[in-house]
Order: C-alpha cells, then sequence, then structure tokens
C-alpha cells in the first residue's frame, strides 16, 4: 500500500512487482495489476469519506437482492432504521454517527454491494465508523450480500480488532446475523517487522495486514551492500585488497552450489571457481566457511547449482520466468530455510563457504604471490 510514499518514477510499480513475488498476496497499485499482473487489492480511502457531509442524494439509491429476484428496495431508508437499532444496542445516540460517513457508506454500498467494507477510524471508531458499518452492512444482509471486511488505519490495532470482533459477535447474535461474527479486520498504519509480528500472534483477530512505508522506503537497509567488482581478465583472475577484510572480493570466475540435508534444508552455500568439478550429493566436501579460522566437512545428501545462464552477449537464452512462476520459487527457497535463519530477532546468519581451491586462490593473492 506504498504507492505514494515510493521513491523515483518506478518504485511504486517495481515495490509492488517485487513485494508480491517476494511474499505478499496483493497490491493496491492498480499499474501493477494492469502491467505485471500481480493482484490489485485495497479498500476506500479516508478522503473519499470526508468527501460527503450527509445532505448528498444518491444518483440510484435502489438495490436488488442479490440473488436477483424480487423488487429493487432504497437502500437509505433501511440503513437508517439499521442504524437505530445498532446504536441502541451498542448504547449510543442516533446522532452519534457521523452523517458524512454513512453517506458514504451507503454511496460505496450502492456502488460494490458484494464488495461492501469500512473504513472505521475517519471520526470515531467506537461512535460512529462502527455503528455506521453495521448499519450499511445489516441492511444489505437483508438483502442477501455479505460485506467483505473493515478497516483500521490508527490507534492499537491489536486491541482495537480484539474489541471489534467482540462486538461483531454480540451484534450478530442480537440480530440473527451469524455471518456477522467473521468479517476479517484489515489493519494498517506504518506497520514495520515488530508490529507485524505482533499483529500476527496467536489469538489476534487481525485477518488482513496493509503493509506501506516499511515495504517501499527499507528503513533499515535503504541500500544493499553488494556491487559488481572486476574478478578476471583474459582469464586471469583478479582482486581487490583492502584495509577492511569485508571489502575484499572474491577472485576469479566462479560457480554457486547449495549444499542441502537430507531433510531438504540447506546445509550452506558453496562458492568454487568455474573449472572445478561440480559438487555430488553423498560426496565428502573439504570447505571454508567464510570468516572461520578452520575448514570443516560436509556431506550433501544433494546439490543444487544456483547460477544459470540467462543473457550471453545481450541475448536471452531462455525465456524469462513469469511473475507467478518466480514467485513460486521464491516461497519455495524461503520455505526451506530453518526457523532460525527466519526469526526477527536475532536470525542466525547463513553460512556461506568456499572450496579448497578457491580458498587457496584467495591466499595467495592475498600474499602478493605470483599466479
Amino acid at each position: 500500500m506504498g504507492l505514494r510514499r515510493a521513491q523515483g518514477p518506478d518504485g511504486g510499480l517495481t515495490a509492488s512487482t517485487y513485494s508480491y513475488l517476494g511474499g505478499f498476496d496483493g497490491s493496491s497499485n492498480v499499474l501493477a495489476g494492469q502491467l505485471r499482473g500481480v493482484p490489485v487489492v485495497g479498500t476506500l480511502a479516508h478522503s473519499f469519506v470526508t468527501s460527503f457531509s450527509g445532505k448528498e442524494v444518491p444518483p440510484d439509491p435502489m438495490l436488488a437482492p442479490a440473488a436477483g429476484q424480487g423488487p429493487r428496495v432504497d437502500l437509505t431508508p433501511r440503513v437508517e432504521a439499521w442504524l437505530e437499532r445498532v446504536c441502541a444496542h451498542l448504547g449510543l445516540g442516533v446522532q452519534d454517527p457521523h452523517p458524512g460517513e454513512r453517506a458514504a457508506f451507503v454511496a460505496y454500498a450502492l456502488a460494490f454491494p458484494r464488495a461492501f467494507q469500512g473504513l472505521l477510524d475517519t471520526y470515531s471508531v467506537r461512535r460512529s465508523g462502527l455503528p455506521n458499518f453495521l448499519a450499511v452492512a445489516l441492511a444489505l444482509g437483508e438483502l442477501g450480500y455479505r460485506a467483505v471486511g473493515v478497516r483500521l488505519d490508527s490507534g492499537d490495532l491489536l486491541q482495537q480488532a480484539q474489541e471489534i470482533r467482540a462486538l461483531f459477535r454480540t451484534t450478530g447474535a442480537q440480530f440473527q446475523a451469524p455471518w456477522l461474527e467473521s468479517v476479517p479486520i484489515a489493519v494498517s498504519n506504518n506497520i514495520d517487522e515488530e508490529e507485524l509480528a505482533r499483529l500476527s500472534q496467536q489469538g489476534s483477530e487481525v485477518n488482513v495486514i496493509g503493509i506501506g512505508t516499511s515495504v517501499v522506503t527499507c528503513p533499515r537497509q535503504p541500500s544493499l551492500g553488494c556491487v559488481y567488482k572486476l574478478v578476471s581478465v583474459g582469464g586471469q583472475p583478479r582482486m581487490k585488497l583492502t584495509e577492511d577484510p569485508e571489502k575484499q572480493t572474491l577472485p576469479g570466475s566462479k560457480a554457486a552450489f547449495r549444499l542441502l540435508g537430507s531433510d531438504g534444508s540447506p546445509l550452506l552455500d558453496l562458492l568454487q571457481l568455474a573449472e572445478e568439478p561440480a559438487p555430488q550429493a553423498g560426496q565428502e566436501l573439504r570447505v571454508w566457511p567464510r570468516g572461520a579460522q578452520e575448514a570443516c566437512t560436509v556431506r550433501p545428501a544433494r546439490v543444487e547449482p544456483l547460477l544459470r545462464l540467462w543473457v550471453q552477449q545481450g541475448q536471452l537464452c531462455e525465456p524469462l520466468p513469469s511473475l507467478a512462476e518466480s514467485r513460486a520459487f521464491a516461497q519455495r527457497s524461503l520455505s526451506q530455510l530453518s526457523p532460525a535463519h527466519r526469526r526477527l530477532e536475532p536470525p542466525a546468519g547463513y553460512q556461506v563457504a568456499l572450496s579448497e581451491k578457491l580458498r587457496a586462490l584467495v591466499q595467495r593473492l592475498s600474499a602478493g604471490a605470483p599466479l
């Protein structure tokens, strides 16, 4: 949901595309849906709600039953009748809910009766947004329609979701509308990793989480610590030596492999020179984990090559995968990681190792020895 916060002319489109690839269910960016096939989802805006004063007359206030049989009815009087019953149930006066907000909900319901939803916090969740939503939702319910959700965009989202779910249950029981108990609750409002974990905890009543700013602006890591560096010229390896070991490059053309255990989880990723034979499943390998002073041995149950030639001399070697295929591949890869690697705090570092031949080359070049 971060289109307006995206950086650069293409930032919104790429953020929508790659967030979907990485595991999000959809984007509010309609252009991403049109150009990239990203599922488009979203809710109504506060500006839509505040644009209504309550004095508006819908151009066509009549709505047919969901089943398509029976006469069309004027939705507004039914909403007003339900509002009295809902306010009595919630202990509110009928003058408390904002009439403009209610008019906005009615207009939305007339336009999208099968996809009605309510944004509850434009004025007051408890005194306005919730009773207005319930009045419209129950009026639609009489005609066979079911509201698809509500959204909260301020305050303690976890606590409010629990309170609203409880009111949905009591209101559904009061008015013999059991479907009301399971109306999805969506939340948004500068949600970061910590708040996401909190909203997803056991017992949470939150069903949908909308994330924007924290995705498109990447506040924790606004740039990636990786660059292209020269590693070979005419078949001769090259290496950048610096005072900072972390900025040293690994010389030579290389191949990369993922070594997996018998349960399918990754053991480590292996970097080796391209000229070396590929490691084999069941073969014992002596490797040098990055940052370690000693070698270790590993016997993979499965080996996956990580490098694949897609472009050669400016030409595609094979058709690129679709976004759906890339998304499925990303999800499979993430699912292979252990919980220790996926946990928020503190995540375990993923191990990368060098082959003995690549490490020996690094040692020789670091020492200034001739090739």
